[in-house]
């Protein structure tokens, strides 16, 4: 190679990218990294200029939600990183692709606690399913290319890669690295064999979908799979659109909270089939559904990660395959005899539809439940809901329906503060579909700065803040275990309306049931991003009973 060809470690990054398939990033600036900045300058790659890091790392893990490829995130060192921290741990634990670009102090600096240094492969090392650094351009093309491979394959995950200063200003010649596309673990014909014979004998089985790595076309394949075998159908925590709610094999979710008939068919099944999730705390229900370590019920997993087979639970036939590879495998089987189960897929479904249909009362003038439920039969099929967490989510678990392949952006990790950065990447990514963020008043605020970001970008979404003054989830508690003992927990919030207006946004406080349909046509109408600012009562801090707190003492 000549000499002609060198290129700064920061060219040579951004070009990876663009080879890559990189569409955008997300970032907040700093000098450790203005050598990559400016090179992506003239890159095609969209570059989306957050407020804050924690809010910029949400945004790239939720374009790993919605594309199935890694998201892409530059933060600068020190602050810029722990700030982002709390991406890289969504990421992990949701299994979502992503890699986090890291500036550092440059190579003649370390170990001297230099200005914000930090050591990433420790601080991440146990946060991330791989943490490097790289010290030479002319790797950059390897490194960044294992990184995709990483992320990418097996249970995908987060990658952070350390970029010290000097490194992305020296140059190097050396090649572009190919696109990446995973290997797939396929499952075996024994496999299908086994699945086929274990089903064959089951008396009332059950398909349990969760987990990444899915793909839109496999979510229909498995849909399929579920008809042709009359099987009923749930998801796990977070992970509903992999499935329309509306199809007549569907039972529910299997979240926080969930049915208690849904709870029975799983606790009652022979035959469990788990595909791509991993059965964790919050679908187990506090590891309660599946005795540990062998369950009483026969459970066929399926999982790409091998390392997952058997962690937890000591499955009667594990099969290592992505979900896209297993759905593409049972296209053609059948049942060989009409199943001992049939009928119990659309029981499953009815019972799903009565558990989700109605809300109950709430105390207070706003019904939150009837507003979920408004929205469920307003918005368009393919509109997209975000959040974060805390107790307003039960509503959209219990009552929302979605119905559109990665419709459902929110953390399986539980993080406050999802929703609003969640949303601007899904309207920035997808500006013709609706976009709805639901966030608590203390979920909010913890990324509401994000808000600026959608104005900047023009990215008309629509954040629906339930207010009710307090950190709800943390109260409910509070009230069960110590009652009366009110500490650490009621909140003073600001006009959220007006906050939306100082941005730039539309913005309105609803205080009434009635006044939120309105409100909600107002804002979509208004093209610009927007706040609904809805009042509730402090009561109401469940899905499924009311509160009533004790005197404060």
């Amino acid at each position: 190679m000549t000499k002609s060809n060198a290129r700064t470690g920061g060219q040579i990054l951004i070009d990876q990218l663009v080879a890559q398939g990189v569409e955008r990033v997300t970032c907040v600036p700093g000098e450790s990294y203005l050598a990559a900045l400016d090179a992506l300058h003239d890159s095609p790659i969209d570059v989306v200029i957050c407020r804050a890091e924690g809010g910029a790392a949400m945004m790239a893990e939720a374009y790993g939600k919605l594309t199935g490829r890694p998201g892409i995130c530059f933060v600068t060192r020190g602050p810029g990183s722990t700030n982002a921290a709390h991406g890289v741990h969504i990421a992990m634990q949701d299994s979502t692709p992503m890699i986090l670009f890291v500036g550092q102090v440059d190579t003649g600096m370390r170990e001297r606690e230099a200005f914000q240094e930090l050591d990433y492969k420790a601080v991440f090392g146990t946060m991330a399913k791989w943490a490097v650094e790289i010290d030479r351009p002319d790797r950059i093309p390897e490194l960044v290319a294992r990184a995709f491979r990483v992320a990418l394959q097996g249970r995908p995950g987060p990658v952070v890669i350390s970029l010290p200063e000097n490194m992305l200003t020296e140059t190097a010649a050396v090649a572009d690295a190919p696109k990446v596309e995973p290997a797939a673990t396929w499952p075996a014909p024994s496999d299908l064999e086994r699945l086929g014979a274990m089903l064959a004998s089951a008396k009332a089985p059950i398909v349990v979908l969760g987990g990444s790595g899915w793909t839109e076309q496999a979510a229909k394949g498995i849909a399929r799979f579920a008809e042709r075998f009359d099987l009923p159908v749930a998801t796990s925590f977070r992970r509903a659109s992999l499935i329309d709610a509306d199809h007549s094999h569907y039972a529910g979710d299997l979240g926080i909270g969930p049915s208690p008939k849904l709870k029975d068919r799983i606790t009652g099944a022979d035959v469990i089939l788990l595909i791509g999730g991993r059965m964790s705390e919050m679908p187990s229900s506090s590891y309660t559904l599946l005795d540990i370590p062998t369950p009483s019920q026969k459970l066929i997993h399926v999982h790409p990660g091998t390392e997952e087979l058997g962690r937890v639970y000591q499955p009667a036939l594990a099969i290592q395959a992505t979900p896209a590879a297993f759905a593409a495998a049972v296209e053609t089987m059948k049942p060989a005899a009409a199943p001992a189960w049939k009928g119990e897929a659309a029981k499953a479904h009815a019972d799903y539809l009565a558990w989700t249909d109605k809300p109950r009362e709430l105390p207070g003038n706003f019904q939150y439940g009837e507003v979920v439920t408004w929205l469920r039969d307003r918005l368009p099929k393919d509109a997209i809901v975000c959040n974060g967490a805390g107790n307003y989510a039960g509503w959209i678990h219990r009552h929302h329906r979605f119905h559109s392949f990665a419709a459902q952006l929110a953390p399986t990790s539980g993080s406050m503060g999802y929703g609003v950065p969640a949303a601007v990447m899904a309207k920035r990514h997808h500006p013709d579909r609706v976009v709805v963020a639901f966030a608590g008043d203390g979920c909010f605020l913890m990324n509401g700065q994000e808000f600026a970001t959608a104005v900047q970008y023009d990215a008309a979404l629509i954040v629906v803040v339930i207010d009710n003054a307090q950190y709800g989830t943390i109260r409910m508690h509070q009230e069960r275990d110590y009652p009366g003992r009110v500490v650490g927990t009621q909140l003073k919030n600001p006009d959220f309306a007006l906050y939306a207006k100082a941005f730039g946004g539309h913005g309105e406080r609803v205080e009434r049931t009635e006044d939120f349909a309105p409100a909600f046509e107002r804002a979509l109408a208004s093209g610009k991003p927007a706040i609904l600012h809805c009042l509730v009562d402090q009561r109401a801090l469940s899905v499924g009973k009311d509160f009533q707190p004790q005197a404060a003492s």
